[in-house]
């Protein structure tokens, strides 16, 4: 160990040899494990400990002694400084492996249950360029680069777009290219940012709440269609109409143009009504024979070349032959009850947000699908004998919790209803292992799918079918 930083010791040579949680690198030193970001496993590097507990340690690396042999270049200049994408020096099919270990290692030791053979993990068809949806901060407070606080020299620019630097809430890493989303993305952007420089116009100011341009939401579909939307402060007609249609001469190509003025002291804008400036208030998604129409406030699963594969998954396994009740909850925009509807006699689609549900409904319209059946509620609240009565009791349960998982109440009610198969897809196979723990008195893991949506970080999807024992 070197000299304490503020009674935090700088451990040296210290060899990462796994990843770990929320993928954090590891070694250890005397048996005492140190979490460490921005290293990989092979990695040898003197350690800057921020945090120290009984049983770890947790740092930074301020020197590498020795660069891992797995190492790969990683494909963007804003690597390791914007917080995204923190796997990018790991090979992808390293970043699978671990992905589709910590899958597994929930499911058994938080899970405990009786696990089949897992399939392997279903890698995603780009690796970049995925993302549907991106969402950019404009801040009159730009992060400095490391190379340009070196330089010594005065910046009178101060404004950035683009993304929170990570634990800063004010500071924005200003962004030259993102490798997340296709283009126009990048281009709208940068055309955006030097048209408010050029003009003057005032960078929001996180922390005094005060400038005009707040944020800027780009959608992308895989049939080309683009909706943009600008998020200010206040209204300034004049400056807000000059700023957007000088972008619509710049990009014809953009299906949807809006904005939305926010005085709020957060950037949410769901409680907010959003402006048409051109085109159409909506974009189109297309999966397989089906459309799903898309708004500036619409969820959908943010990489849809994979999400498509994700839903093709969960259909197989609900093994629906055309006579099945099959309920779907946390439906969101329908989009896996209109995936499924029409290989099930009824789908009876349950959504905590109201708006979700609306344009659930319009999906259905918009396939002529007419065997879903949709609400709005609180599941707790809405699954119970008396739905079942009217509706038909679920021979299938189709569950697509948020992170947190499913409420034990909804756990209990899915017990009641007995369905012959449940089909969970999870966004966080930890919450999802507690989840099945609970389903196990009853019903038996049959099969396990693993599914990465989100290249260069360390998020996994899974899906799980389960049996009536």
């Amino acid at each position: 160990m070197g000299r304490s930083r503020r009674n935090k010791p700088l451990l040296e040579r210290v060899v990462i040899t796994d990843v770990a949680a929320e993928g954090k690198a590891l070694g250890k030193v005397d048996d005492q494990v140190v979490f460490v970001t921005k290293t990989i496993p092979g990695d040898i590097v003197d350690v800057q400990v921020t945090k120290k507990r009984k049983k770890f340690f947790e740092g930074f690396p301020v020197k590498f002694h020795y660069y891992s042999d797995k190492r790969v270049e990683p494909v963007c200049e804003h690597f390791g400084v914007c917080g995204g994408c923190k796997w990018q020096s790991l090979p992808y099919t390293e970043q699978l492996f671990y992905k589709e270990r910590e899958v597994v290692n929930n499911l058994k030791r938080i899970g405990k249950v009786e696990l089949p053979e897992v399939l392997p993990i279903m890698g995603s068809p780009a690796e970049t360029f995925y993302r549907n949806k991106l969402e950019f901060t404009f801040s009159n407070k730009r992060w400095r680069t490391q190379e340009e606080l070196d330089s010594g020299e005065e910046f009178t620019d101060n404004n950035g777009l683009g993304f929170h630097v990570p634990g800063m809430f004010d500071k924005v890493v200003d962004i030259q290219k993102c490798h997340l989303q296709s283009e126009p993305s990048n281009a709208i952007r940068l055309a955006v940012r030097d048209y408010a420089l050029a003009n003057d116009l005032p960078f929001f100011d996180l922390r005094a709440q005060t400038g005009l341009l707040r944020t800027l939401m780009i959608r992308t579909t895989t049939t080309g269609e683009v909706m943009v939307v600008l998020v200010i402060f206040y209204e300034d007609e004049a400056i807000r109409k000059a700023l957007m249609n000088h972008l619509t001469e710049q990009f014809p190509q953009v299906t949807s143009w809006m904005y939305v003025i926010n005085p709020k002291a957060n950037d949410t804008f769901g409680d907010l009504e959003v402006h048409l400036h051109a085109g159409r208030d909506h974009i189109f998604e297309v999966m397989e024979d089906l459309k799903f129409k898309i708004g500036p406030k619409s969820f959908f699963q943010t990489n849809s070349e994979q999400a498509l594969h994700l839903y093709q998954v969960a259909r197989e396994f609900a093994g629906l032959t055309g006579n099945e009740v099959v309920y779907d909850l946390y439906t969101g925009t329908g989009t896996i009850a209109n995936f499924v509807a029409h290989n099930a006699s009824k789908v009876i689609g349950i959504e905590y947000v109201p708006e979700a549900i609306e344009d659930a409904v319009v999906n259905s319209d918009i396939n002529g699908i007419t065997n879903t059946v949709f609400m709005a509620g609180d599941m707790k609240d809405l699954l119970t004998a008396e739905l079942f009565e009217k509706h038909g009791r679920p021979d299938v349960i189709i569950t697509d919790p948020p992170r947190a998982g499913m409420h034990d109440d909804v756990v209990q009610t899915i017990l009641n209803a007995a369905p012959d198969k449940i089909v969970y897809v999870s966004c966080n196979s930890a919450t999802q292992a507690r989840d099945l723990s609970m389903l196990d008195m009853r019903y038996r893991v049959t099969r396990v799918q693993p599914v990465d949506m989100f290249p260069h970080t360390h998020h996994v999807e899974n899906v799980v079918l389960l049996e009536r024992r």
